[in-house]
């Protein structure tokens, strides 16, 4: 989300920008390399960048978390996923703005990944994210589909470019606008 891969100023929040237009004002939160898991290895929930997003009190929140939670370390303490994913929704969800919320599957992971990060991890997460989502009511965007089989947009087979970014930010588009 912080958009390592993309060009400068071009990650898929900064291209949802310019999707959604004036009357929405998106903020990238994104910080690289953090877990959704509060025992990973680089928990977000203790990253600045959550106090700040907390702190912008958002009418809607789009979570794309879990890519890094697939590395071995971090992978190992799996069992807390769902339940972090629900502790982190419900830190939103605690905001007077009572803002949506959207959770995404992860990116897919081209090739045999890289950085400890595989696909085939990623894939085991979907079931927790739904039941994440089916126990805090946040909906679901499936960022996941709008890169597989799209490599070439995931040069070092983790982080998309600047064309993967805009096909993140067209899933999330869609989602959020229907």
């Amino acid at each position: 989300t912080q958009g390592v891969g993309a060009d400068n100023g071009q990650s898929w929040p900064n291209q949802i920008q310019n999707l959604l237009g004036d009357k929405w004002q998106v903020q990238n939160f994104g910080v690289s390399g953090t877990t959704l898991l509060n025992g990973g290895d680089n928990p977000y929930q203790k990253c600045g960048a959550f106090a700040k997003a907390i702190a912008f009190n958002p009418d809607v929140v789009v979570i794309m978390l879990g890519t890094n939670d697939t590395k071995g370390q971090n992978w190992a303490k799996k069992d807390q996923f769902t339940a972090d994913y629900q502790d982190l929704i419900g830190k939103f969800t605690a905001l007077a703005t009572k803002p949506r919320i959207f959770i995404c599957y992860p990116p897919y992971i081209a090739g045999n990944g890289n950085f400890g990060i595989s696909e085939a991890n990623t894939l085991l997460e979907f079931p927790m994210i739904d039941a994440a989502a089916k126990a805090t009511g946040a909906a679901i965007i499936d960022v996941h589909a709008s890169l597989v089989g799209k490599d070439t947009l995931i040069p070092d087979r983790v982080h998309p470019n600047t064309a993967g970014a805009a096909a993140i930010a067209e899933a999330v588009f869609q989602g959020l606008t229907g």
